[in-house]
């Protein structure tokens, strides 16, 4: 099993709700849905496009999925998440925009945010004590030649390559995108995530999704408020 930490909104809230609609699944019930129809992207390709972060479910990758070292178990881990988020304020991101990173599109700030950038560097250092080491295939996975320098060291170091100053805040909305396709699905997204963009996004809690086996869907399994969160 492996365990990830992750930033994603309350089980209830609209924008979960809406995310795993256009998702196909919902992390917290385990709910699945159809793809949506569209004149202009049919069921089957929108489906498609969006296999690889449905795996995932909705959520913004703060502390990638580790297993845990051997020795702790899940329940001196979940205590110290407990802890963390009790003593951790909330805060939000000004603003939300839509984003194309490369191939993929994802809910992302319209700038830096360094309260969200300390916030993560804090969750990644807080809980590498628990994270066991990566085996070599691992690293292999992550084809660490083609990362840059910091990012192989990151990686090396942290267990995933995008910690730190390389840390880019994204809620993924799809897999990658064909380039004459990308146009009609800009234009879906912004229109499916139009009450959510250009306005802060809260963020209140810290989540633990799991892993039971590699490769099988990520389920949340608890949600940890921080200080002072509204909802």
């Amino acid at each position: 099993m492996r365990y990830a930490l992750y930033f994603t909104p309350p089980k209830d809230d609209p924008l979960n709700a809406t995310a795993a609609l256009w998702l196909g699944r919902d992390a917290f019930t385990g709910a699945t849905y159809p793809a949506p129809d569209h004149p202009e992207l049919p069921a089957a390709e929108q489906f498609d496009l969006t296999a690889q972060p449905r795996r995932y479910a909705f959520h913004a990758t703060i502390k990638a999925p580790f297993h845990l070292v051997s020795s702790v178990t899940e329940k001196d881990f979940l205590e110290v998440v407990e802890d963390f988020a009790a003593r951790t304020s909330a805060f939000e991101i000004p603003e939300l925009v839509l984003g194309q990173l490369g191939k993929f599109f994802a809910l992302v700030p319209a700038f830096l945010h360094p309260p969200l950038q300390d916030f993560a560097a804090a969750v990644v250092k807080s809980f590498e004590p628990f994270r066991a080491a990566l085996s070599d295939a691992d690293i292999a996975r992550r084809n660490p030649e083609k990362l840059s320098e910091s990012q192989r060291a990151n990686l090396l170091r942290w267990g995933y390559p995008y910690v730190m100053d390389d840390f880019g805040f994204h809620m993924t909305l799809t897999g990658l995108v064909p380039q004459e396709r990308a146009g009609i699905m800009k234009a879906i997204l912004a229109e499916r995530f139009a009450a959510f963009t250009g306005r802060p996004l809260p963020i209140t809690g810290l989540a633990v999704f799991i892993e039971e086996a590699r490769g099988a869907p990520f389920t949340a399994h608890s949600w940890w408020p921080l200080a002072g969160a509204k909802i």
